[in-house]
């Protein structure tokens, strides 16, 4: 059953990955576009010289950016998939598509938006080029930290279901989920790059456009996965053919 699942996986991931380009290139493409201007700017106030360019800019913004968005669509569809093979029956009487659907918000929740809290997205353009190993390590390591939280956390309620029902279980364990990342956003160094003068309604718009694209990203693969799943899973049943000559209720 995991092949199949993991099939569907990554075709689901392939459509959110279409999706999350188009997404990408109507709302966050233009913001990138600004910080480019912006930093061309600065190069002519200092009169540096204009950088030459690997790949022209109209091949980054279209095709670049498509085989990201889907290279990354089909690799998170596939890993979805697998986590979803081991989740599903485990972490709750759901279906397959409610039970899709929760890892798809928990995924959203805990690879984006609460390591987005302590790291938010920036421009390419935005940032030394020296630091960005140190930056995408630090990156991944508030990634770990939440993930890992997660799943203790989730350890946590199921535990204690029993003893103290669904909605003080997940109480107790959104209790010992949050000073975990609180804790590591505090000990974690903090990241300031951007450039002064940068325009900040060019940074909001972009960090918006960032986790909307992840929002579309996870919310494709949730429904999408979900309903592939629930058809593989739950066959519907075909009503029987009524027999000829059967009495009819009277």
């Amino acid at each position: 059953m995991i092949r199949p699942l993991l099939v569907r996986g990554m075709l689901v991931g392939l459509g959110a990955g279409v999706l999350a380009f188009a997404f990408a290139f109507a709302f966050g493409e233009p913001q990138v576009q600004h910080a480019i201007d912006f930093e061309d700017h600065l190069a002519r106030l200092h009169h540096e010289p204009a950088e030459a360019e690997l790949v022209s800019r109209g091949v980054q913004r279209t095709l670049g950016l498509l085989t990201g968005t889907v290279v990354m669509g089909v690799a998170l569809g596939g890993l979805f998939s697998l986590v979803f093979a081991w989740a599903y029956g485990r972490i709750g009487a759901m279906s397959p598509r409610l039970t899709a659907a929760v890892l798809a918000v928990g995924a959203y929740l805990t690879i984006t938006v609460v390591p987005f809290t302590k790291y938010p997205a920036n421009p390419p353009t935005v940032g030394n080029p020296d630091t960005i190993d140190k930056r995408t390590v630090l990156f991944v390591t508030m990634i770990a930290i939440t993930i890992l939280a997660a799943v203790a956390a989730a350890r946590v309620r199921r535990q204690l279901l029993g003893r103290l029902g669904a909605w003080n279980a997940a109480l107790v364990a959104a209790a010992a989920f949050l000073p975990v990342v609180a804790a590591a956003e505090l000990v974690l160094p903090a990241v300031h790059e951007t450039p002064a003068g940068f325009p900040a309604d060019v940074l909001y718009r972009f960090r918006l456009a960032s986790l909307g694209i992840n929002l579309t990203l996870w919310t494709t693969i949730g429904l999408g996965f979900g309903a592939a799943a629930q058809r593989l899973l739950v066959p519907s049943v075909a009503p029987r053919p009524a027999v000829a000559g059967s009495a009819k209720p009277v």
